[in-house]
């Protein structure tokens, strides 16, 4: 083999090399986009979620609320029936004098 084969191999050899480096470096930087659209994602469903979790907060606090008021309003009826017996009693008592 003469050295101008020897180097036309090399350069070869070197070509190819430089072929299948250049296609890594092409899908490296195809993965490093899609890692940054990845991160763009995560990041939107994070905020999302601590939304949601904002949302959920606010809910349970209004039930809370709600809750407390549904009470209220159950010792107010209790109240009313007791009034209302009580002022029925006291109609049956008038009643009877005639």
């Amino acid at each position: 083999m003469t050295d101008r084969e020897l180097m036309e191999a090399v350069f070869a050899k070197i070509t190819g090399i430089e072929t299948k480096v250049n296609g890594i470096d092409i899908k490296v930087k195809g993965m490093v986009v899609q890692q940054e659209e990845d991160h763009a994602i995560l990041k939107a469903l994070e905020h999302n979620s601590n939304v949601n979790k904002a949302e959920h907060d606010k809910m349970f606090n209004d039930i809370t609320h709600i809750k407390g008021n549904v009470e209220g309003l159950r010792k107010d009826i209790s109240n009313v029936e007791i009034i209302t017996s009580s002022n029925w009693n006291d109609i049956a008592k008038l009643k009877a004098i005639k």
